[in-house]
């Protein structure tokens, strides 16, 4: 199948990973060169990394690289069988490129967005053709992650989910079937759990090590919630917690006081080197 994906960033290259490995044709599309390179150049540590680990020949490294080409227009993904959106999640900018990328698109391609938050039915409202137009959240990392939640609008075709279906399962990954509702299910239990966190902590009931050391330890999760939000990223948090919000209404949702400062103070986690931790020096 060809595929385009639109967002070079840290979703968008670990999806192409995916694609790729699994034997595709990839358009990798972003808005400048650098962007584009910088994606690209993700792709390939990706690969580095598997091989290193025994996962990966450099044989199966070479041949997968071999189908990705990069593009800095839409025009890129004109050939596309299925396009997968993958820039930040607000909704102006995935509605944005959502409606550029239709325009390029053979009738019969599948249009889907990578939106961990946004309404499917929302965005779909934007364009020409809603009834191929599909939610596939796959979670970060995704060369690692195993499941993707499929979201259905009320105007996706059936012949749209039975092709994403096909798709993410043909990746090695299991498809799980959900209805566009705010946070889907994967965030609406994920940024409750954190945000409690960050309250309970804002409480004075446990510090922030205490909190993370009954998580992995009581629960067995391999990461705590602070060390967890540092890792999606405290905007990235922030921005999913607010568009839940904003959809929902449930205060459960409304950001903590202090994860916003802490954004506003640029401490953004573990892709600027701090957070609720710090991991520079």
């Amino acid at each position: 199948m060809k595929v385009a994906i639109i967002g070079a960033g840290t979703m968008g290259s670990g999806i192409a990973q995916v694609v790729l490995r699994a034997g595709h044709e990839l358009t990798l599309v972003s808005d400048s060169d650098e962007s584009v390179f910088r994606g690209s150049e993700r792709v390939r540590a990706g690969f580095e990394k598997a091989i290193a680990k025994g996962k990966m020949t450099a044989e199966e490294r070479d041949n997968a690289l071999r189908k990705m080409k990069t593009a800095i227009s839409m025009d890129g993904a004109k050939d596309a069988e299925l396009v997968i959106e993958a820039v930040p999640e607000t909704l102006k900018t995935k509605s944005d490129v959502l409606v550029n990328a239709e325009g390029y698109l053979g009738e019969n391609a599948i249009i889907a967005t990578n939106t961990s938050s946004l309404s499917i039915n929302k965005l779909a409202s934007y364009l020409a053709k809603p009834e191929r137009f599909i939610g596939m959240h796959f979670f970060n990392p995704a060369p690692v992650m195993k499941v993707v939640e499929v979201v259905t609008g009320d105007k996706t075709s059936d012949e749209t989910k039975k092709k994403a279906n096909e798709f993410i399962e043909g990746l090695g990954k299991t498809a799980v079937d959900v209805k566009d509702s705010p946070g889907f299910i994967s965030n609406r239990l994920l940024m409750i759990y954190i945000n409690e966190a960050i309250n309970s902590f804002a409480e004075g009931i446990a510090t922030k090590e205490a909190i993370d050391t009954i998580a992995k330890l009581g629960f067995n999760h391999p990461m705590g919630p602070f060390e967890l939000a540092d890792f999606i990223g405290l905007d990235v948090c922030k921005d999913i917690m607010e568009a839940i919000y904003m959809q929902s209404g449930d205060k459960r949702f409304e950001p903590s006081s202090i994860l916003v400062s802490l954004v506003s103070e640029g401490r953004l986690g573990r892709k600027n080197g701090h957070g609720f931790y710090d991991y520079k020096g």
